[in-house]
Order: C-alpha cells, then structure tokens, then sequence
C-alpha cells in the first residue's frame, strides 16, 4: 500500500509514518517546515492548492491520511482566512485530488466540533464548536472519506519540535518549576502511538465514515498532569491547580470534550488504551 501522510513531522503524522513503515507500506511524509525522519520528504504548502494538487499527482496514493493542520486554538481565532485556507479549503482539495486517482482519504479532526456542555460524545452527537479552530476542522469533515476524531494528542517530540501538553508538563517539572493546570476541563488524552495504529486500521480495509479516536480514559487535565508526574517520579506539588475562567485564552474552550470511543472499541483490533497503559508506554519511548 502506498500511503501519504500530511503533517508528517508533527506528533501525528510522524507517528502514522513510522508504524506504517513497520507495516510495510510505501510511506510518503508531506510536510512544510521540517523534514520528517520517517518515509520519502514531498514538501506541501496547505495555503498553496496547486501545492497540495501537485503533491497528490506525484505521489498517486493509495490511501491518504491528513494530519496537517493549523492547530493552534487562539491564532485560529486570531486569524480566521488562515485557519479556514487551512484546515477547510486545504481538506477540500486534497481530497478532491484524492478521488483523481482513486485514493482514499482519512482526516484528522477534533474533540473541539463540539461545545463541551456534557462530554464523552459519541459519533453521532451533534455538533456545536464554540471556537473557530473546532468550527474550521468541522467543515473538512465533510469532504473526507473517514473521519478520526480525537482529543489532546501527545508523544514523544516529533521531528518539528513542537511541545505537546504532556511533554510541557514534564519538562516544567524536571526543571522543577511550577505548572499551572486548569481542574475544571476534561478530555480523553490520546497518545500518537495508539491513535497512529487506529489510524492505519481505518485506511487499508478502508472504512469510512466518523470514528472517535482517542484515549479510554475521561480525565480532567489537572489529573492528568498529576498521573504524569507519578508516572515519571516527579514532583506533583509543583503542578498549580487553576480554573479556565483564570486563563488568558483569546478562544473559548470546551469544558468537557471527552470521546467516548465505544464504535472504536467495536470496530478496530486496536482499541483505545487506558491512560495508565498510554503513560507506561510514553515513560518507554521517551525514556
């Protein structure tokens, strides 16, 4: 199977290229900044659509798997055009392109579709971002022959350097600084090694449709600092307990956006892992 990953030197994609190495599949990782350490390099520009056309036609995949995306909540907010350009128009053509040569396309979407009033939101629940991140990724949802969803995804640093939550807190308290998390927002965290594996079950016998994958646990993020700080032996006291309200986002977040991942559970060999196997298997690879 020849696959083309977008994103792939982010946390995401790099991962989906890796495992689909192991697996044996002709893995092409597109990206835009950094080289990615996995698979042969295709530069694609997501603001450029003659950029993602021509990557497509070069590569003539079998399955795609869009990871790229403009993720940052706030600059989203900030810069709208982008953030549509982005992660709306981006998803469009690529898939349109897609279908030019028969492939077949997964998007990489969000727990932020939804307005986070009540949590653990199944597949079928309606819809309601209360940010423009979430409401951007909602309208690529539409154009791609499956749909992951997933929640606070992190991992060990990708090949962009980008920090990811879980690595930001356990890097503030290795240095033994104080992290201030906020209590009252709860999330399925997803960890790239098992969301990647999910991932790549959906693409080869390609089932379509909306799946959320994310972790098995419903956690607030506070908590979930904590786990980590006793996973990795470090200081929890130093991890300072706070409240949304208390946060100087120029978005507004979901309070509870937590998956529910049952269908995932149904439907995949590879089911959604528990936070404490997610954290062991973090403490493994970073070391």
């Amino acid at each position: 199977m020849k696959l083309l990953v977008t994103g792939g030197s982010g946390l995401m994609g790099s991962k989906v290229a890796e495992i689909g190495l192991q697996k044996g599949y002709e893995v092409f990782s597109g990206y835009a900044h950094h080289l990615p350490t996995h698979g042969t390099a295709v530069k694609i520009d997501l603001r450029n659509d003659s950029s993602v056309v021509e990557a497509v036609k070069a590569v003539r995949p079998d399955v795609i798997i869009h990871t790229a995306a403009l993720t940052d909540v706030d600059v989203c907010e900030a810069d709208k055009n982008l953030a549509y350009r982005m992660n709306a128009q981006a998803t469009k053509t690529l898939a349109e392109s897609a279908r030019e040569v028969g492939a077949f396309t997964v998007y990489t979407s969000t727990d932020y579709v939804f307005d986070g009033s009540r949590g653990m939101y199944k597949e079928e629940d309606r819809t309601n971002p209360v940010n423009y991140y979430g409401y951007s990724k909602l309208q690529g949802e539409s154009y791609c022959d499956a749909v992951a969803r997933t929640c606070v995804i992190y991992g060990s640093r990708p090949a962009s350097g980008k920090v990811n939550f879980a690595l930001w807190i356990l890097e503030k308290l290795m240095r033994g600084e104080t992290a201030q998390v906020v209590a009252d927002q709860h999330i399925t965290p997803t960890i790239n090694t098992n969301l990647a594996l999910m991932v790549l079950e959906l693409a080869k016998p390609r089932l379509k449709g909306v799946y959320h994958l994310a972790g098995a646990t419903r956690i607030s993020r506070y908590d979930f600092a904590v786990e980590l700080a006793r996973t990795f032996g470090l200081d929890a006291d130093l991890i300072i307990k706070s409240r949304m309200s208390e946060m100087k986002w120029a978005a507004k977040r979901p309070a509870d956006s937590s998956l529910e991942t049952s269908k995932a559970s149904r439907c995949l060999e590879t089911t959604p892992w528990s936070i404490e196997e997610a954290l062991r298997t973090l403490k493994n690879e970073i070391g």
